[in-house]
């Protein structure tokens, strides 16, 4: 069994939280290439050089620490939501650190540390670890664009001093990812640990309703062109349109909504919404997608709009490895006996990317109120170390040879 010191690894989980640390109790804002986020990325480089792994970033800045030799890969991604908690991926990364150190104090496994880029989707869906794996080009994602305009190609500059080339997934022999649950099952339960089974399947992508735009005090309401309306006549259709094609595990989404030009006294000519949704089942996902591009169509018709798409994005449904999930199974039971479980993953993870080209598992610690992707996301610091044990116990049981 690696030692694992339960302080040193909060120490750094606390020190990693400094980089854009905001709001309430324990919120982040770390988006992809901000200050913080770069910040956050050279104060870990300087972390993995101290222990010995060589540091390599390539072009989408995402940030290798590399043992000698063929290694098992452990970590996360360390940027945040736009309001985010100090665990959501950060977690990851800080637990690969530390059972890298503690792999080093005892000689070996060789233990390799990532923090991938843009996991939370500024510019796309885990746009850094989908580069890295093949699943985008990086041409494809340069033209990427926020929510406020701008482009991935001229965000990724903000690193570009710090490129120092691709890393081949060929020095890798398998991924393990720790992560917060982000959901409530095992807060619920006051289970301890979470071995993930398979991550759902997810699609995303913007829609455009075009009007016109026009005064809202003179424009009687039956002229109107009222882009605003259409994504609302489209939220309903849509919501009564998928019951019987979707399960209770299936999740659809409008995230965000900007119109144009968004002034209390002019109606919108233009509505740009994000559409996502997450299912395990690739059929289902093409179904959803069917309903929804019909029901858009059926309203912009309806109400005189135009209408467009953004690009489609997405990844598959993904099984975790047999024999990597074995592991975090047996460290789960040794650690927390008869209080663990084997789940799904509905959140979308940088696991689902890798498995293009490693075997992958994955391992979860409770979510406190089943809260994430917010300023109060938490988890009892005593289950953030027994996560950090079960990954020691998994890794020492693989080797470097998993």
């Amino acid at each position: 069994m690696l030692q694992i010191d339960g302080d040193r690894f909060l120490a750094d989980l606390h020190m990693l939280r400094s980089f854009g640390a905001a709001g309430v109790g324990k919120g982040v804002v770390r988006p992809a290439y901000s200050e913080a986020d770069v910040a956050a990325r050279r104060w870990l480089a300087t972390q993995m050089k101290g222990l010995g792994l060589r540091v390599e970033i390539d072009a989408m800045g995402n940030l290798f620490g590399l043992a000698e030799g063929p290694s098992l890969l452990l970590g996360s991604h360390s940027d945040s939501q736009p309001e985010g908690g100090w665990l959501d991926g950060a977690l990851g990364v800080i637990a690969a650190l530390e059972v890298a150190r503690a792999a080093q104090e005892a000689g070996g496994p060789a233990v390799s540390v990532v923090s991938f880029q843009d996991e939370e989707g500024r510019f796309g869906v885990t746009t850094g670890s989908a580069v890295w794996s093949g699943q985008l080009s990086l041409a494809d994602a340069d033209v990427l664009k926020d929510d406020a305009g701008v482009a991935l190609g001229d965000a990724r500059q903000a690193m570009a001093g710090m490129v120092t080339g691709d890393v081949a997934p060929d020095l890798f022999t398998g991924f393990i990812e720790m992560h917060i649950e982000q959901g409530p099952a095992l807060d619920t339960s006051g289970e301890k640990i979470g071995v993930v089974t398979d991550i759902v399947g997810i699609r995303d992508m913007k829609i455009t309703f075009e009007g016109q735009q026009n005064h809202a005090g003179t424009t009687p309401m039956h002229l109107r062109r009222d882009a605003f309306q259409a994504v609302s006549a489209f939220n309903t259709l849509l919501n009564d349109r998928l019951r019987n094609v979707v399960t209770p595990q299936t999740v659809w989404t409008i995230g965000h909504v900007s119109l144009h030009p968004n002034a209390s006294s002019i109606v919108p000519g233009r509505a740009v919404f994000s559409m996502q949704w997450r299912d395990a089942d690739t059929d289902r996902l093409a179904r959803m997608e069917t309903i929804i591009r019909e029901t858009a169509a059926e309203v912009a018709q309806t109400q005189g709009m135009t209408l467009s798409y953004g690009t489609l994005l997405g990844l598959e449904p993904v099984a975790m490895d047999t024999r990597l999930r074995s592991a975090l199974e047996a460290g789960a039971e040794a650690v927390t006996p008869g209080n663990w479980r084997k789940m799904p993953s509905g959140a979308l993870h940088d696991a689902t990317n890798v498995a293009r080209f490693l075997p992958v598992a994955m391992v979860f610690v409770p979510s406190i109120g089943g809260l994430s992707h917010t300023f109060a996301e938490d988890t009892a610091e005593d289950d953030l170390v027994a996560g950090v044990l079960v990954l020691a116990h998994a890794v020492a049981a693989l080797g470097s040879g998993a």
